[in-house]
């Protein structure tokens, strides 16, 4: 009797063999590269920030010049993500359902802001939205400044978050059949309830992921905003640009400190979100 056999009768419990096989590596090797270059880096933020105490801690957090810095970079990227989500759905649709020329054109377009330094995008957009720009010269006569200002922040945020939302939405509009509207309008339902009832739920997760991506991103970007936002403390300075220029004081205490005020918000935006698109999956029946 084979040794196999008597494990079996002696009532020993086998281990059942892997589909894919490597497990073990692949996650030591998963969680050793996470830990390395997220979990460390973060811990030591977080230790770094704790030498000034709790009370050093909250007079750096609520001093009125973070609170402002904050609000201007978590407020901008929401309104930028929220533009995008409008436009990038709408751009999708498009890209997928009609054929022009140039389609292919655009289609590339959208990829620009993920190839193009975000330095040379900041500085294209305050010379274009600039009081003398093309764009900025045509706002001067109605009083209306764009660059320099917070608007000019919301603008570049719209800039280098559009294809986020676009390149999330359009894998999943494209499996969208076409029977799927041709049915609603055939049972009598207007455009707008095909878009709203058939089109929508359908999309809801990935736009909820593209929203995601689009606000994480602008909540951290830096390059292209410092050169048309203005830099005004208490007016256009987000925060990423405060933890430079703490840096640049050697304040080091209120650099981490500052940076650990924008992860903690951060993560919690980015769980409520989750949350969300979790609940999404379910109702609508994307879940596993």
């Amino acid at each position: 009797m084979t040794s196999f056999a008597v494990r079996a009768r002696s009532g020993l419990r086998l281990k059942k063999p892997s589909v894919l096989p490597g497990f073990g590596l692949t996650f030591g090797f998963s969680l050793a590269y996470l830990t390395l270059l997220i979990l460390i880096p973060l811990a030591a933020l977080v230790l770094h920030s704790t030498q000034v105490g709790f009370s050093g801690f909250w007079r750096i957090v609520t001093d009125e010049r973070t609170i402002k810095a904050l609000e201007t970079s978590f407020g901008t990227a929401l309104i930028a993500a929220l533009v995008n989500v409008f436009f990038g759905v709408i751009l999708a649709w498009v890209l997928v359902r009609y054929r022009f020329p140039g389609r292919r054109l655009v289609d590339a377009i959208v990829d620009i802001p993920f190839a193009l330094p975000t330095a040379v995008a900041g500085i294209s957009l305050a010379a274009i939205y600039a009081p003398n720009g093309w764009i900025g010269s045509l706002l001067a006569p109605f009083d209306i400044r764009i660059a320099f200002t917070r608007a000019g922040i919301v603008v570049a945020l719209i800039f280098i978050g559009l294809p986020f939302v676009v390149r999330t939405v359009q894998p999943i509009m494209e499996e969208i059949s076409l029977d799927v509207e041709e049915v609603a309008a055939t049972l009598g339902a207007s455009r707008l309830q095909t878009i709203a009832c058939v089109l929508l739920p359908g999309l809801q997760p990935a736009v909820l992921t593209g929203f995601a991506l689009a606000l994480a991103r602008g909540v951290g970007e830096y390059g292209s905003v410092i050169f048309i936002a203005g830099n005004t403390p208490y007016v256009s300075e987000i925060a990423p640009l405060l933890i430079v220029v703490r840096l640049e004081e050697y304040d080091y205490a209120g650099a981490t400190a500052l940076a650990c005020v924008m992860l903690v918000l951060s993560f919690l935006m980015l769980l409520v979100i989750n949350l969300i698109q979790t609940w999404s999956r379910r109702r609508y029946g994307h879940g596993e």
